[in-house]
């Protein structure tokens, strides 16, 4: 008699009583992996000696490398192949960090990034896994579970490299990224079954190789804008021809019978204004992450800042993981209490509060946390609900399309904010110096305030919330509230 078969696709039992595990530890060392950036940039900007505003695009980069690979990894892992490229993806991540801690420049540094941003992608492979290979009463529960994992995965990554970064140097946080990735490979590979009972998913690789041209010419443009002048050919230049390259990219989407992202979904005003809101509000919070993680580093001699070491940068962003978390927990008990037309604005309201109130307010390391705090409830309501939104304005068909195109945008709207970021800081650097004038740092989090007030005009435009939020019931509500601020609606549903 064979081995005892459990789950959809028969795996063994003692591999499937291994399975969660190594989800769950995948998901959350993808998490910490990506979220090695924002903390580390001043060591960085330090260690190569290269001005702050520079030293953006390790972070920058990751978050470029998230907005492509992550519909390429989810199209892969729907078909007979998610075994392997959880395993590829998972290689790049590992060299990415081997190649960031030996890198002797920028240049290199940034092509680990790079690598290790494909991490961005691993969370939704994980999710289908735990959907296809367990048995039907234990999959929800495990794709909650990895969802939590993801956000807190993230919350603990920055106190955990900064500490790193502080005993050990900037360098062996990448190392650390690197073990831990290597080990979470080994996992998949000896745990991890097979989907080749899947059918066929093809590969839209004109599509993404499009998206990839026309967002780093357009990233570029914006984050080398203040340094090379904005008037000056090579940025009107790089400007034009992210323009074009992204507009035939849009019209070969719309052709393709099997597109990187069915950007015709946006043909419906809830999707088109709910990605709208994703794209402002993921610009606003990298602006806001990048900002105080570099001010509370910035030595006191510079007039400013609070000479914070790296780990105390780090624990400045836990107040954000932690409320956001609880934020999204709370929110079908807060669309009840306030109604579903008006959660979106308020939720963008309170994160254009926080960064107000840090911008007027910054003579005390204890304001930073404060200003993180208040933010982390802003984006744990916007970023929950955003996405259960959309999935009840579509089709259960188009569910898996919608989701796919909302993680798209929200990570472009984090790396837009993070070479907004470096753009503005770089203006405000003088000649021969590293580090920018306070000012800077002021207009990064005023001009994330005004973009926050922009998508709470866009959240209080946006049509047909009250008819769609009774359509799927109050059960629907409460699960999609536990997956939607790690953006992974919609993955638990063909």
């Amino acid at each position: 008699m064979g081995p005892h078969l459990g789950g959809p696709v028969g795996i063994p039992a003692a591999r499937q009583s291994w399975l969660v595990p190594v989800l769950v530890f995948t998901t959350v060392i993808a998490a910490i992996v990506s979220s090695l950036g924002a903390p580390l940039i001043p060591s960085i900007s330090t260690a190569l000696e290269v001005p702050l505003g520079t030293a953006q695009w390790s972070l920058t980069a990751a978050l470029l490398t998230g907005a492509v690979s992550a519909p390429i990894l989810g199209r892969l892992g729907d078909g007979p192949r998610r075994r392997e490229t959880l395993i590829g993806a998972l290689v790049a991540v590992t060299a990415g960090g081997v190649i960031a801690a030996l890198a002797p420049t920028l240049a290199l540094l940034v092509v680990g990034r790079a690598l290790q941003g494909i991490g961005l992608g691993l969370v939704p492979l994980t999710i289908a896994a735990a959907r296809d290979h367990l048995p039907p009463e234990r999959a929800p529960g495990t794709i909650a579970l990895l969802a939590v994992c993801a956000a807190a995965g993230s919350g603990a990554g920055y106190p955990i490299s900064g500490l790193i970064a502080d005993r050990a140097g900037v360098w062996a946080a990448f190392w650390f990224g690197a073990a831990f990735s290597g080990i979470a490979l080994l996992c998949v590979v000896l745990v991890v079954p097979s989907s080749r009972a899947r059918p066929p998913a093809g590969l839209d690789v004109l599509g993404a190789t499009l998206l990839s041209a026309g967002l780093v010419a357009l990233l570029l443009a914006i984050a080398q804008g203040d340094v090379w002048g904005w008037g000056s050919p090579l940025v009107i230049g790089l400007l034009v021809g992210a323009l074009l390259v992204l507009t035939l990219w849009t019209v070969q989407q719309l052709r393709s019978r099997a597109p990187l992202v069915d950007l015709r979904l946006l043909r419906r005003p809830v999707v088109l204004t709910g990605d709208g809101c994703a794209v402002v509000l993921g610009i606003a919070m990298y602006m806001y992450i990048s900002a105080v993680t570099a001010y509370v580093q910035t030595p006191r001699g510079a007039g400013y800042g609070f000479s914070a070491t790296v780990v105390v940068a780090g624990l400045c962003l836990v107040p954000f993981s932690v409320l956001s978390i609880a934020a999204s927990r709370a929110l079908p008990r807060l669309t009840q209490a306030v109604g579903p037309r008006a959660l979106l604005p308020i939720g963008c309201l309170v994160v254009a509060s926080g960064g107000a109130f840090f911008a007027l307010l910054h003579s005390a390391l204890w304001q930073a946390f404060v200003m993180m705090g208040i933010v982390g409830v802003g984006f744990g309501l916007t970023f929950a609900a955003i996405p259960g939104i959309i999935v009840r304005a579509v089709p259960d068909s188009e569910t898996g399309s919608a989701m796919g195109f909302y993680q798209v945008v929200r990570y472009i709207g984090f790396s837009l904010g993070s070479a907004l970021t470096g753009s503005i800081l770089a203006g405000y650097t003088r000649a021969g110096e590293h580090l920018p004038v306070e000012d800077g740092f002021r207009v990064v989090l005023w001009i994330a305030v005004t973009v926050c007030v922009v998508a709470a005009v866009l959240a209080w435009l946006l049509p047909g919330r009250a008819a769609a939020q009774g359509a799927r019931g109050e059960e629907l509500a409460d699960r999609d509230a536990q997956l939607g601020s790690a953006g992974l609606i919609g993955l638990t549903r063909e």
